[in-house]
């Protein structure tokens, strides 16, 4: 039980630490990625469109 909570707060913890590398590039560095500002979460979560 405390594995499964582990995993999920590292996991928890890579995705914030992600965002906030994608928030802290430029427009045109999201777009040479795919990735739009506004879109930054949803690809996250569900990979790019």
């Amino acid at each position: 039980m405390f594995s499964a909570f582990a995993s999920r707060f590292r996991r928890y913890q890579q995705m914030r630490d992600t965002m906030r590398q994608l928030q802290s590039m430029d427009d045109h560095q999201l777009a040479d990625i795919g990735v739009q500002r506004g879109n930054i979460h949803h690809a996250l979560r569900f990979g790019r469109f």
